[in-house]
């Protein structure tokens, strides 16, 4: 059965959006955290707090048999180490108090995601719940500027799975002389190649069902995060314009 919960966001200033501004988090009600598995979390989440900064990306893993909790951190490719360095600790300190009985976490910020479980799940492709915002304004012209969205995202979908990139793909087009769209992919950095493709792919494939025509749209998963707006908020930022509108949200579970 499929869940939906929705949140209408009203006049939302939607450049304002902080890199240190929780976009959402999942807790597993299904895996209940024991007081042997604590200690193991407080250690995964310091050494992921500690080593995230230095190049975005971390793994830990800390305990024996059913005691061992497995951790990612990783920034957004495109943001300083300061930024990754607050984003993440932002993130340590909410999650345990956010999801404080549950031993499988996962929180999204704009900068950075962090997840810890008593599953081992690095390089596991992972879609099964997904966090949607999008703006309720629909694009001028919403057919062309889907044909333009389209060849952009395909393009920034290839950057991503190119090993140099390490899972970041971001780019711009120009929709009409006076309209950019900007558009951005982040897999997570344990994915292969291929699962990275299949998470973007599978993101843009949701559009029709919360974003078609829409001005902007983020889909966060737990392996990706697909985003594109006609504002620019990946860096190096070009000048910003406000844009004042509204944006919903959608919480969904498998």
């Amino acid at each position: 059965m499929v869940l939906f919960h929705y949140l209408l966001l009203i006049s939302l200033l939607l450049p304002s959006f902080k890199g240190d501004d929780r976009l959402g988090e999942y807790c597993n009600k299904e895996k209940n955290v024991t007081g042997g598995q604590k200690p193991s979390i407080d250690h995964v989440l310091e050494e992921l707090v500690a080593k995230t900064p230095m190049n975005g990306f971390a793994v830990s893993s800390y305990g024996i048999g059913q005691l061992k909790i497995y951790g990612l951190g990783q920034c957004r490719g495109d943001v300083s180490t300061d930024d990754c360095s607050t984003c993440i600790s932002d993130a340590a300190k909410q999650l345990p108090q956010l999801c404080a009985e549950q031993s499988d976490a996962r929180i999204w910020f704009d900068y950075c995601f962090l997840r810890y479980s008593p599953d081992n799940f690095a390089g596991k492709l992972d879609t099964g719940f997904g966090i949607f915002y999008w703006n309720v304004e629909n694009a001028t012209d919403p057919e062309a500027f889907e044909k333009t969205l389209g060849n952009l995202m395909d393009g920034v979908r290839a950057q991503a799975i190119q090993p140099k990139n390490r899972g970041l793909g971001k780019d711009k087009t120009k929709f009409t002389p006076s309209v950019t769209i900007y558009a951005l992919i982040q897999c997570t950095r344990d994915l292969p190649a291929l699962q990275c493709a299949q998470c973007s792919a599978t993101a843009v494939s949701n559009y029709d069902n919360f974003c078609k025509y829409k001005k902007g749209c983020r889909v966060l998963y737990s392996s990706c995060y697909v985003r594109y707006e006609i504002y620019p908020f990946f860096f190096p930022l070009d000048s910003v314009q406000k844009v004042v509108g509204s944006s919903k949200k959608t919480i969904f579970y498998p």
